[in-house]
């Protein structure tokens, strides 16, 4: 269905965009343009803090130090405040003042706020007055603001402080192990805080986590004078779990109630959502086995369980992402997203649990539900429906079921509404373009064109980029794939390639937004004339939960196939070097560079692998478990996905990279496997970095990649 499309539309950018006549002329790229450049000199022109204004038909920026307003009938912008005028006020105040302008925030139409470091200023931009200042303490951590109070974290526990600066402890951990107020279950199931407000902000829900049952991990620091040991809590697959518990404090009463989510205390409490009467509060309650899914509602009060509103079962796993969402003018009313059915789409409930329809239907993803219209006629979304490697905007009648395409343009879109849904800011990239923002009306029209950004690399040599598809076959659905030519390429002649692979869920590396979603490295590589590959094979996202959910118990089986699947589209080209290709991943991708290295060695002459996952009985509970259930559940399946396994096979060169510190991806999985290649006398390469965690970012990323790229010139 895509394929011809995207061949046609690819080529015709890449020609007007990469032309090779032009590139003659052009700087080459550096590994530091490639590594530092995109977040630096070759950053793309954006906006600023570019939101609505609530309540209101304008919108606002920040150019300098200053924040802007416009109306959108308007043809010139108006100076809200600027940064110096906040300062002044803080200054004639006795206050500290904010070195730069922190990212806004509405409380009101009215009011602004701005909060950084620790400091918390609320302004009433009428009256150019101070309407709230508030300072924590230096290590105050994991803070969230309410109308009244601030929660945060010191240490294990969790404190609040009132409008006057008073300090209120919450909780005293009583134990190693025991921690409140943070983040649980390792960010998994959509989970990036550890506390919850109420709407009117006299209850603050919050976690409590007790990992004092799961066995320490070790990692060593180094760089003391004496190594020193950091021990963390790490719960490996089918071992013993963390147990979770939600707390509730009543600000008037100054007491906390637990909600009481029963047993077993391994379970996973997920996508807390608040009544919007501050009575109740709803969580996502999942088993263990992640097969099952309840949506209780308690009584913020006394912790008891009201009713389950629902459950959610598949033979697989349960994956709730989002908490649900209250309608406004229909209060008893919610939106839950759900997968259930084959693809994310949203469905709408009343307080009873009965579910009143099914609001999107079809063979895509919604992406982002942005908003409604103020009398919840309309409900505006983003979602995959034209095509998996693009992302528009949808405005859905909810009476009559009539959808209306709001964006135009080819590419990757997101969108903000404002207040009285009159108005959307669409924001986009695709191939061709870095970034264009444009006002539209709620019925798609144009009203005007906020920035369209020049290409930042238009004096940089760059190699065409071709996005498109392999057709389905009997052993593969159809898959996408970006391919990036080197620079001055002759097709007469033969390049060596480098795959650039991720393959896990949660990911999606090629997509029609800018540069076809290509990480510069690539184009650095493609400059040094090797043809840069990627394609996201069965587990990825944005085809659905079954692309997803197919990798289930068997992870590198079906990834594999498909990645291979690509090799034969590369093979089938004339001017590739079959016998020079190699691949490159990190973390999954580390994992699926070793799948292929070691299974394909007819193929891949190169490897490097960067924090590989090369035993999934090592890694966490919550991410390896769902995927691959507990290992002695599926023995056959672990033992498939064990990369030492296939130790034999190894013929190339490969090269593997940990990070010393690394939490994620420990390094056992790398040490382990570097100990199976020393007893089947293989030689592999293998560089630490002493310091550095899941990854190695900074200054220190430039090392790393001068590294990967030094070991493909040197071998490939």
């Amino acid at each position: 269905m895509y394929r011809k499309k995207w061949l046609t539309i690819m080529w015709l950018l890449s020609v007007a965009f990469f032309s090779p006549v032009v590139n003659a002329q052009l700087k080459t790229l550096t590994l530091s343009d490639a590594i530092i450049g995109p977040y630096t000199t070759f950053r793309a022109e954006s906006v600023k803090q570019l939101q609505w204004r609530p309540g209101t038909s304008s919108y606002v920026w920040l150019k300098g130090d200053s924040l802007l307003q416009q109306e959108v009938t308007s043809e010139k912008p108006s100076l809200l405040v600027s940064l110096k005028e906040l300062n002044d006020a803080l200054t004639n105040d006795e206050k500290p003042v904010f070195k730069t302008f922190t990212p806004v925030s509405w409380v009101n139409t009215n009011t602004i706020r701005l909060f950084s470091d620790g400091q918390l200023l609320e302004f009433d931009l009428e009256n150019k007055n101070i309407l709230r200042f508030q300072v924590l303490p230096e290590n105050a951590k994991n803070s969230d603001i309410s109308q009244r109070s601030i929660a945060y974290t010191m240490g294990a526990d969790l404190f609040l402080q009132d409008m006057d600066g008073e300090e209120v402890r919450l909780t005293r951990s009583e134990k190693e192990g025991m921690v409140f107020g943070q983040t649980v279950h390792r960010n998994e199931f959509g989970i990036n805080k550890g506390t919850f407000w109420s709407p009117d902000g006299s209850r603050l829900a919050f976690y409590r986590k007790d990992e004092s049952m799961v066995s320490f991990y070790p990692l060593v620091d180094v760089m003391q004078r004496e190594a020193k040991l950091k021990n963390i809590r790490y719960p490996m697959a089918g071992m013993t779990s963390e147990q979770v518990s939600i707390g509730v404090y009543d600000l008037s009463t100054g007491k906390t109630v637990y909600l009481k989510t029963g047993k077993p205390v391994d379970q996973y409490l997920t996508n807390i959502a608040w009544s919007p009467d501050n009575a109740f509060i709803f969580v996502a309650v999942l088993n263990r086995e992640q097969n099952h899914m309840k949506m209780n509602k308690y009584s913020a009060k006394t912790g008891k369980l009201i009713q389950t509103l629902f459950e959610e079962e598949h033979p697989k796993y349960v994956e709730p992402l989002k908490p649900i969402r209250f309608l406004k003018k229909h209060s008893d009313q919610f939106i839950y997203e759900s997968r259930i059915n084959g693809y994310n789409h949203v469905f709408l409930y009343d307080v009873s649990g009965k579910m009143i329809r099914q609001l999107t239907k079809g063979k895509f993803d919604v992406t982002d539900v942005i908003g409604f219209d103020p009398k919840e006629r309309f409900m505006y979304y983003v979602s995959t429906m034209e095509s998996p490697l693009e992302r528009h905007i949808y405005k859905l009648n909810l009476g009559s079921g009539k959808l209306q395409k709001l964006s135009t343009a080819h590419g990757t879109h997101s969108a903000s509404l404002s207040t009285d849904a009159s108005y959307l800011i669409d924001s986009y990239s695709n191939v061709k373009e870095p970034k264009i923002i444009n006002i539209i009306r709620s019925n798609g029209k144009l009203v005007r064109e906020l920035l369209h950004a020049e290409n930042p690399y238009g004096d940089v040599k760059l190699g065409e980029i071709e996005v498109s598809s392999i057709q389905e076959t009997d052993e593969h659905p159809e898959l996408f794939y970006r391919l990036i030519k080197p620079v001055d390429f002759d097709p007469a002649k033969k390049y060596p390639v480098i795959v650039y692979v991720y393959g896990g869920p949660h990911s999606q590396l090629v997509t029609d937004s800018w540069l076809g979603g290509s990480r510069m490295w690539q184009h650095y590589m493609a400059n040094k004339g090797y043809i840069a590959f990627t394609l996201d094979n069965r587990g990825t996202s944005g085809r659905g939960f079954d692309f997803e959910n197919s990798i289930h118990r068997q992870l590198g089986k079906l990834e594999v196939v498909d990645q291979m699947a690509g090799i034969d589209y590369l093979l089938s080209l004339p001017y590739v070097d079959k016998d020079r290709i190699g691949v490159h991943g990190w973390s999954y991708g580390g994992f699926m560079t070793l799948n292929l290295i070691l299974k394909h060695p007819e193929i891949f002459k190169v490897g490097v692998a960067g924090g590989p996952v090369t035993d999934w009985k090592y890694y966490e509970i919550m991410y390896g478990e769902r995927y691959m259930d507990m290992p002695d559940e599926n023995p056959e399946g672990y033992k498939a996905a064990d990369m030492k396994n296939y130790v034999d096979n190894l013929k190339g060169n490969l090269l593997i990279i940990h990070g010393a510190m690394d939490s994620t991806v420990v390094w056992q999985h790398s040490l382990t496997f570097i100990r199976e290649c020393v007893k089947k006398s293989k030689q592999p390469d293998y560089f630490v970095y002493p310091t550095h965690p899941h990854n190695v970012r900074g200054w220190d990323r430039i090392h790393l990649m001068e590294k990967v790229s030094r070991y493909f010139d040197d071998h490939l």
